[in-house]
């Protein structure tokens, strides 16, 4: 992401900053991809969630996609729309507040099917509900994020299906995805209709899952478009979903923080007032690198530093990075790509305050703060 052209000291520290310039150029093209291939796309709460910026979101897709009952209710009530839901496992009381909001409702096996049938047919609305199913045909490289890996909990896989397990269901789910291309799709696709394809005459819609990284660079969108098209027009009574969540937000905000102290331990150590563990998690889970505005790899430039958060975690390190200048005290750091699974996995370990939600607005440029928190936020967590 190139340098940001708002204020950065116009927000506290630390906070999230969405720029939504950024966020309108990823939404102007997603409207394009479900225009064009014909796909209904909805906004997965699971990797962004900021409901402040919906009424824009809303513009653009139709709807939201769900994990439980609380997404599905967020997304009702501040999005509209169309809400789907699925879970690996509901329960009772949990699928009666589903029931209220959602309309579509995937299942993740016949089981769960099965003992939930009566619930949904007694429910005061009318919700149409389809299976996820596993394709067993695996594209990710990291098995922590293949739903499709042996052992897989995740979806119901073909030798487990039956016209008797359908009858009810209106559609197929499959997620199988992890920012990936739209080359992964395909071969997914052909490997779904192999092995379910036969079911699908009898069927109203197929949700293909998130994992799209439609916005990003180098995703091939013609591609997406042809595999979408390609598939309505062998199946065109299908209703096609897709459900991105990172797309939505990729390369739309900042993590803007503050050097609060520098120590020496083989080398400088700035200590930061913001967290790996706790406000980027998929810095140690992924695990992964955060580019950071004006920072190198470690050597590239003049002064290397390790970046490390205010927690008592040892390992809650960002990384090693580089600058042309030393650090100080007071200095404002900036680390991209931080809008999506940043303020949706954010926690209060060690009591530390969750960053503040701002967004910067795409005519005049200036940085509005949304939301600050504080000591209620964390107490209110415990008990």
């Amino acid at each position: 992401m190139k340098r940001p052209d708002f204020d950065i000291h116009a927000c506290p520290s630390p906070a999230y900053v969405v720029d939504d310039a950024l966020l309108h150029r990823n939404l102007e093209l997603l409207g394009q991809v479900q225009a064009r291939s014909g796909a209904r796309v909805l906004l997965a709460l699971k990797g962004f969630a900021m409901w402040d910026t919906f009424p824009l979101v809303s513009q653009y897709l139709v709807g939201t996609t769900a994990s439980g009952q609380d997404e599905a209710r967020l997304g009702a009530e501040t999005f509209g729309g169309e809400v789907h839901c699925y879970s690996p496992a509901f329960t009772e009381q949990e699928l009666a507040v589903v029931l209220r909001y959602a309309d579509h409702l995937s299942f993740n096996s016949p089981g769960q099917w099965r003992h939930f049938r009566g619930q949904v047919a007694a429910a005061p609305r009318r919700v149409s509900c389809g299976l996820r199913v596993n394709p067993e045909h695996s594209t990710g490289a990291v098995p922590l994020y293949d739903p499709c890996a042996p052992g897989s909990r995740l979806g119901t896989r073909a030798r487990d299906l039956s016209p008797e397990v359908l009858e009810g269901l209106e559609g197929l789910h499959f997620h199988t995805l992890c920012e990936q291309n739209s080359d992964d799709l395909e071969s997914t696709l052909a490997a779904f209709e192999e092995r379910f394809g036969h079911y699908l005459a009898g069927l109203k819609w197929v949700n293909f899952g998130g994992g799209h990284h439609i916005t990003r660079a180098d995703y091939d969108v013609e591609r997406l478009v042809r595999v979408v098209r390609g598939f309505r027009e062998r199946h065109p009574h299908l209703t096609v979903y897709l459900e991105p969540g990172e797309a939505i937000a990729l390369n739309t905000g900042y993590l803007v923080c503050t050097v609060l102290d520098i120590v020496d331990n083989d080398g400088p150590i700035a200590i930061l007032d913001t967290s790996a563990t706790a406000h980027m998690p998929d810095v140690l889970e992924m695990p992964y690198r955060p580019e950071i505005i004006d920072g190198g790899e470690p050597g590239e430039k003049a002064h290397t530093y390790r970046l490390g958060g205010m927690t008592c975690l040892a390992g809650d390190v960002i990384g090693d990075y580089s600058f042309d200048a030393p650090l100080a005290i007071g200095d404002r750091l900036v680390f991209t790509d931080m809008a999506h699974y940043t303020m949706v996995k954010t926690t209060t370990f060690n009591g530390i305050r969750l960053p503040s939600i701002c967004r910067v607005d795409e005519a005049s440029r200036q940085v509005r703060t949304v939301r600050t928190f504080g000591y209620v936020d964390y107490m209110q967590r415990l008990s």
